[in-house]
């Protein structure tokens, strides 16, 4: 499978297309894709996702994907990598931690990630003066512009996909329900054991387990898993937090279960995979 490069930290690329000319791919770099006009289908992760005008999807580096056009699209890329996002890092723990949950989240069933027009109509501005202020990159001011623009259209981004409340999820019998809730209270693993979640969404323990990998491939606890070390992983590699910080913060015993627990899944431990990165950037 083919892998685009992207040879700059940030760019924005806007075109429209009769026709997707480009085989399924990956990337070694985040898109935010936003459909101008046009309709058709968006194939992401082995999902087939209708588009239309107004749509946003988000496409990180092992996402792989393409398009089906039924009428002429318009799309803008915002396209950007891991040394955009380090040059964020520094700003803040809350704006860390919604980068982590936007961007190193699985996409395997999402689709748009917004759908209430108003917010797609913010979206939509910030994109066109971000457009704008791009026109003149070598302004004084614009990289801090853009940076905001940027923190701004992920805010967003993040309510939308993560901003509804328990008592909606639980009333949602969807895979896409559980895979929410699960990236809400991925901090919390008391929330995440699965006999709560099994009373959370009204099915047996057994059942939960049996419907979440019918409907996404993957068994439940494992998903669990992946998600919370890639989260690990980019805390890791993006900020100052001690490693006994860190196992506070996601739930472990203590900083020995939370080094046993990664090195069994990573096979290093935390100190040893934030040496390498620090050696590799």
């Amino acid at each position: 499978m083919k892998r685009y490069i992207l040879h700059t930290s940030f760019n924005i690329y806007r075109f429209e297309v009769l026709q997707w000319e480009h085989s399924v791919h990956k990337h070694t770099y985040f898109e935010i894709i936003f459909i101008l006009r046009g309709e058709g289908v968006h194939n992401l992760n082995g999902n087939s996702f209708a588009y239309s005008e107004g749509d946003v999807f988000l496409v990180g580096p092992e996402d792989f994907h393409d398009f089906e056009i039924a009428t002429l699209t318009e799309f803008c890329f915002i396209r950007f990598n891991e040394s955009f996002l380090k040059q964020q890092a520094h700003d803040g723990n809350t704006w860390q931690q919604i980068v982590e949950t936007l961007l190193y989240t699985s996409s395997q069933s999402r689709g748009s990630i917004v759908h209430d027009l108003v917010e797609k109509q913010k979206l939509h501005h910030l994109l066109q003066v971000l457009e704008s202020e791009y026109q003149n990159p070598e302004s004084s001011y614009f990289e801090i512009i853009r940076d905001n623009l940027m923190r701004s259209m992920m805010m967003i981004l993040a309510r939308n996909l993560l901003g509804q409340s328990s008592a909606s999820i639980a009333s949602n019998d969807s895979v896409e329900a559980i895979l929410r809730y699960i990236k809400q209270h991925i901090y919390q693993p008391d929330f995440l054991t699965i006999e709560h979640l099994a009373e959370v969404f009204h099915y047996s323990p057994a059942y939960i387990s049996i419907f979440f990998k019918r409907h996404t491939g993957e068994p439940l606890k494992q998903y669990i898993t992946k998600l919370k070390m890639s989260l690990i992983e980019a805390r890791l590699q993006f900020s100052q937090h001690s490693l006994t910080e860190i196992a506070d913060e996601f739930g472990f015993t203590d900083e020995s279960h939370f080094c046993k627990q990664f090195r069994k899944y990573t096979g290093k431990t935390p100190t040893a995979f934030r040496k390498k990165r620090l050696i590799s950037s």
